[in-house]
């Protein structure tokens, strides 16, 4: 999935963001409110809005761990030690998370990619989460004094 961002690109999050926000024709912010007031309105957006939410908050937890490996390697002697060792690898750890939440983000964005159009992905848009119950799932009003048919209530009983 070419898409002009390179693979060593610093602001995977400002180059996506643009992105969204020229994709859906609104800002960020603008995009959020309207998710927030009906969020099951538009499901591509939906989509991309948690995505793009998770992938700010793993770009924070990235530039956090940068810091700490930064600062802790600035008091190091020639030899790295254990615990900053530790923190390169959660530096990597952060870098994997969010290079894959920028995919995702990438994935939804493009209207053509692999996966979007075959079976599958008309299977998954089946499962998406529906605004109401497909069926009634509580029973049907009675009027006063109306008892329920038997086996309604053997049927209750077996469900418990």
């Amino acid at each position: 999935m070419s898409d002009g961002i390179s693979e060593d690109s610093a602001d995977v999050v400002g180059v996506l963001t643009e992105r969204i926000e020229a994709r859906f024709d609104m800002g960020m912010d603008q995009l959020k409110a309207a998710f927030a007031a009906a969020p099951t309105a538009n499901p591509d957006a939906t989509d991309v809005v948690k995505w793009h939410g998770l992938l700010v908050e793993a770009q924070s937890v990235l530039e956090r761990a940068e810091d700490d490996l930064l600062a802790a390697l600035q008091t190091q002697p020639s030899e790295v030690d254990d615990p900053t060792l530790g923190l390169a690898h959660r530096v990597n750890a952060a870098v994997t998370a969010r290079d894959g939440r920028a995919l995702v983000v990438r994935w939804l964005l493009a209207p053509d990619a692999p996966g979007k159009k075959d079976l599958a992905a008309e299977r998954l848009a089946r499962l998406r989460p529906r605004a109401a119950p497909a069926v009634q799932t509580s029973a049907p009003n009675r009027p006063a004094g109306t008892a329920a048919p038997a086996t309604a209530w053997r049927s209750a009983r077996a469900a418990r």
